[in-house]
Parts: structure tokens; C-alpha cells; sequence
């Protein structure tokens, strides 16, 4: 039975990397989806966007077919994977839920499906990848060798901040004024 193990990360660099390294470990491209931004400025980089498959060689891998997406409650996100199609099909209206309806389809409850669409609204990338139970070990290995953001504090800091739940219809986020 197939798994979908997904990791959050502040900086869509990291995410890449991450995606490089499980392709390299021989998982297809398939089964792998990722939805970013630029963390610093909270825009979407379109032409790192545009030239990333040319910087891994060709026309190899999931990156090669990423894509620039917007997405209600989040605006413009680099995306490729069933995420991406799963999110562009509910903005076409052929399916419902947006990005979190996206999550909740691979098998991750509602909290987790709002705790990764906020990520990314607030500038952090998702990796999420479809796995084998053989290769469960190996996806989380990597997965988590590249210092995912800890999903149990980020949360806190969330929900001290007055956020329950991804909500998309709000505008732009725009970090607190410290």
C-alpha cells in the first residue's frame, strides 16, 4: 500500500535539493510533488522557476516540468506533481479544495492539509512523495536530512499568532511587525 510522506521547509532551495537527491535515489519522478515560493520575499522567483529543469541537465526529473501556479489564499507558487495538477484542477473548477483538498486526497487529515497550505502561503515549500513500504525508510531518510521545518512549533507559532486554519480567501500574508 502506497504512502504519501510530505515534509515542510523554509526555503524553496532546500525543496529542490530534497527533490534532486530522492530522483537520484532512484524515486520516479511520479511520485513526487512540490509547491513553493521564495521564502525571503514571499514572491514566486519565475525564472528560477523557468530554468530549473536546464540546471539539472535536460529534461530529467520532476523539475524539468515545474511550473508556475496561482493559488487562491496564496498567489503565484512554483509547482510540479499531482499537487500542482490536483490545485490547478480545482482553480478550473474540476475540483474541489484548492491545495488543501490536494493534501487531504494523498491521505493527510485537514490539520495537516491547513498546517501545509499555510506553509506555503507564508513562503515554505512542501515536498511530498508517494512511497512504497519498501521504500519508506529511504524517502524519510532523505526527507528528513534536510532539516524539515518542525511541524509541532511552526504550528505553535501559527496559532499564537490567531491562525486556526488555512483560509483561502484571505489576502497576501504579510509577517507580524516585531
Amino acid at each position: 500500500m502506497t504512502r504519501t510522506i510530505t515534509r515542510s521547509y523554509d526555503s524553496y532551495a532546500t525543496a529542490r535539493s530534497v527533490v534532486e537527491q530522492l530522483e537520484a535515489a532512484g524515486v520516479s519522478s511520479n511520485d513526487i510533488s512540490v509547491v513553493g515560493r521564495d521564502g525571503e520575499t514571499g514572491e514566486t522567483n519565475a525564472g528560477e522557476g523557468a530554468g530549473i529543469g536546464a540546471g539539472i541537465g535536460g529534461a530529467a526529473g520532476l523539475l524539468a516540468g515545474i511550473g508556475l501556479l496561482a493559488i487562491p489564499g496564496i498567489g503565484p507558487v512554483v509547482a510540479a506533481g499531482w499537487l500542482a495538477s490536483t490545485a490547478a484542477g480545482a482553480i478550473a473548477g474540476a475540483a474541489a479544495g484548492g491545495l488543501v483538498g490536494s493534501f487531504v486526497k494523498e491521505g493527510h487529515d485537514e490539520d495537516e492539509a491547513h498546517y501545509y497550505a499555510e506553509t506555503v502561503r507564508r513562503g515554505g515549500s512542501v515536498v511530498s512523495v508517494r512511497s512504497a513500504p519498501e521504500h519508506e525508510a529511504t524517502v524519510q531518510a532523505i526527507l528528513d536530512g534536510a532539516t524539515p521545518v518542525d511541524r509541532t512549533a511552526r504550528e505553535a507559532e501559527y496559532r499564537a499568532e490567531g491562525w486556526s486554519r488555512f483560509d483561502e480567501n484571505a489576502g497576501p500574508y504579510r509577517p507580524p511587525v516585531v
